[in-house]
C-alpha cells in the first residue's frame, strides 16, 4: 500500500484522502516551469495534493499562489498541507471547476502551471474521484487554453506536462487561443528510450522556440542523471 504522505525537503504532502497522488511529472513540472518576477501571482489548475504550488511557494519566495481543485478529498488534503507548509500565508486554495473560476476571477497572472487529466481514451476507473483526476474530460486541453489566454498577464506563461502523444493537441488548443509555445523540454525515462512526457511552456508573446531534452535516468541506469538531479535536487528528500 502507497504510503498516505510524502516527504519532501522542506514540506511534507500528506495525501490520504487525494484522487491522485504525488508523482514524478508534477514535481518536474513545479522544478522545470518558468520562475515568476518578483511579487508575482502564479496559479496551479488541478492542485490535487498541491505538490506543484508548494514547489512554487519554495522557487518563488515573494510570489502569491493561488490553486484551483474540483476533489473533495484532494481540497482537503491540499488545504492541509499548505497550512502545514513554510508558505502558508502565501497560498490560496479554490475549490471549483477551472472554467467557473476562469470566468469569475478578477486577478491576472503571470504564471499558470498545470499537470493536467490527460487519460483521454483510456479505460476509467472504477473510483469516481480518481476517473475525474485522470481523464480529460474533467479539465479539456480546450479549457485550461481558453481559461489561461483569458488570466495570463501580456508578459505571462503558461506551463504544462502532457504525455508525448496528446502534446500536439494541447499546441493545438493553447494556438486557437493566442498562446504560442516558447519552451519544450521532451523527457526520456530512459536513455535511449522514447519520450514518454513533454513539459512545455506558452506565451500571448510570439517568441523563438527554445528546446531541450531530459533523460531521468542515469547512463548506467543506477540512479538519476545529472540533469534530473539539477532540477528536482532541491525538493527530494533523498536527491
Amino acid at each position: 500500500m502507497a504510503n498516505d504522505y510524502f516527504a519532501f525537503k522542506r514540506f511534507t504532502v500528506r495525501q490520504p484522502r487525494s484522487a491522485m497522488r504525488v508523482g514524478t511529472d508534477g514535481v518536474l513540472l513545479g522544478a522545470w516551469c518558468d520562475s515568476a518576477p518578483a511579487g508575482g501571482r502564479m496559479l496551479d489548475v488541478g492542485t490535487g495534493t498541491g505538490v506543484i504550488a508548494l514547489i512554487l511557494a519554495q522557487r518563488n519566495p515573494s510570489a502569491r499562489i493561488d490553486a484551483v481543485e474540483i476533489d473533495e478529498g484532494s481540497c482537503l488534503d491540499a488545504e492541509g498541507n499548505f497550512a502545514a507548509s513554510p508558505w502558508a500565508g502565501r497560498l490560496t486554495l479554490y475549490r471549483r471547476p477551472f472554467a467557473d473560476f476562469a470566468a469569475g476571477c478578477t486577478v491576472r497572472y503571470d504564471r499558470i502551471v498545470s499537470n493536467p487529466p490527460y487519460f483521454v481514451a483510456s479505460l476509467k476507473s472504477p473510483d469516481p474521484a480518481r476517473t475525474a483526476a485522470r481523464h480529460a474530460e474533467s479539465l479539456s486541453y480546450a479549457d485550461l487554453a481558453a481559461g489561461a489566454a483569458r488570466l495570463l498577464v501580456p508578459s505571462g506563461r503558461l506551463s504544462v506536462i502532457l504525455p508525448a502523444e496528446t502534446a500536439c493537441d494541447f499546441a493545438a488548443s493553447a494556438l486557437n487561443e493566442g498562446l504560442y509555445q516558447v519552451r519544450a523540454l521532451a523527457v526520456h525515462t530512459v536513455p535511449g528510450g522514447p519520450v514518454r512526457r513533454l513539459c512545455a511552456e506558452f506565451s500571448p508573446r510570439r517568441q523563438d522556440l527554445q528546446e531541450e531534452t531530459l533523460v531521468i535516468e542515469a547512463e548506467d541506469r543506477r540512479g538519476y542523471s545529472a540533469r534530473y538531479k539539477e532540477l528536482t535536487g532541491d525538493f527530494y528528500l533523498k536527491m
